[in-house]
């Protein structure tokens, strides 16, 4: 009987090794990694260069909380700032906790209660965080949620519109629903939060935890919509796997968040800050995001000629190296089938199958996966 409490529906997988796209498990089986430790591993498994930035960050020091001064807090904050709108970082562990200091912040600036998110959104499992998700399956059983949290429906700017007043604190937004199912915000609506939040007087928050630090070809993917957030969070590629979040805000909300006003024991911990600056000047390259812009639109394209006439196919959409397959009660047959041929893939949702390979993926590697999941649509095709 396992130690562990069984809050996880884990794959029947025991893996002992991971390098690049490829985990091996205690057999020696070899697989095609398309779910990245769900956008996590964005440089790929054990990336050298992030690596190396760990061991020599491991012979300097470990921890010795945030009550001295860190120079790498300050390199990693500067790198984040430079490619991002906003002017401070504060550096905690996940990206539950990055968007808990936002709500937090958010809150405490505007002096406001009310925090507007969207159905079908995810942005955590602490309280506050569940409370902002807006998916009734996050909620059960737990009692009451902190209050005054609304859901409008997503992409309906007029429902928007509805609930916006001075009482609203911010509007927190996914640019696309990844947990939702892999759903692309439209720059309309987009636009239209963050002119309704100027016009309020609420700020704008965009949670990129999973849409960051690459993932979409562009650091950020509000970037594709010429946003400029009041409050951005991000974490998962942050670290490459080490446990690293971060919340990044405009330079007049740094008066809101003084000595005092919230922390965390191991919050910005130099550890996995190496691992975060190395991750970020790979990622950030113009070469680098490129790739993934091209590599992202390959395999979107090829995946819509393959199989995108597949009458169980309703959409196929993404924008980079982020891409969801919407195949109604059939996808958890098709990710059963790609995990035998050696792809693993996760759900977004009940019906839609999620491809989040590493940025790193090669065109070999993308090629096979595609073959895999060509094969397994005409397989389950024979079998229905």
């Amino acid at each position: 009987m396992s130690a562990l409490f069984p809050t996880y529906q884990r794959l029947d997988l025991h893996i002992k090794e991971a390098s690049g796209s490829i985990l091996i498990d205690q057999q020696g089986t070899q697989y095609l990694d398309f779910i990245s430790g769900i956008a996590v591993c964005n440089v790929g498994h054990r990336h050298p260069a992030v690596q190396q930035a760990i061991e020599e960050q491991l012979k300097k020091v470990w921890h010795v909380s945030n009550l001295f001064h860190l120079d790498i807090q300050e390199e990693v904050a500067s790198l984040l700032v430079n490619h991002a709108s906003g002017d401070a970082v504060f550096f905690c562990n996940s990206g539950a906790e990055a968007n808990e200091a936002a709500i937090k912040l958010a809150r405490k600036y505007t002096k406001r209660h009310k925090i507007i998110t969207f159905a079908k959104s995810f942005h955590g499992r602490t309280f506050a965080t569940m409370s902002a998700t807006g998916q009734a399956k996050i909620h059960e059983g737990f009692g009451p949620l902190l209050q005054e949290f609304v859901y409008v429906p997503y992409n309906d700017k007029a429902a928007l519109e509805e609930e916006m007043d001075e009482t609203v604190a911010a509007v927190m937004v996914e640019v696309i629903q990844g947990e939702g199912g892999v759903v692309l915000g439209e720059t309309p609506f987009l636009e239209g939060i963050q002119k309704l939040c100027h016009q309020y007087g609420s700020l704008f928050i965009v949670d990129e935890v999973q849409t960051g630090i690459g993932r979409t070809g562009k650091i950020f993917a509000y970037e594709h919509h010429g946003l400029s957030p009041d409050i951005i969070t991000s974490a998962k590629g942050l670290g490459s796997g080490m446990p690293v979040g971060a919340m990044i805000g405009k330079a007049h909300l740094k008066a809101a968040f003084q000595a005092g006003s919230h922390g965390t024991t191991f919050g910005g911990n130099p550890i996995a800050l190496a691992s975060a600056k190395a991750t970020l000047n790979i990622i950030s390259t113009p070469s680098f995001l490129e790739e993934v812009k091209q590599k992202g639109q390959y395999l979107l394209n090829e995946l819509k000629q393959r199989i995108g006439e597949d009458t169980r196919v309703t959409d196929i959409r993404g924008k980079g190296l982020m891409i969801g397959i919407e195949c109604g009660e059939y996808a958890p047959l098709f990710i059963q089938s790609l995990k035998e041929q050696g792809l693993l893939t996760l759900g977004a949702g009940p019906h839609v199958i999620r491809l989040l390979p590493p940025l790193t993926v090669t065109e070999k590697e993308i090629n096979q996966a595609l073959g895999m999941i060509e094969k397994a649509f005409q397989t389950q095709n024979v079998m229905n």
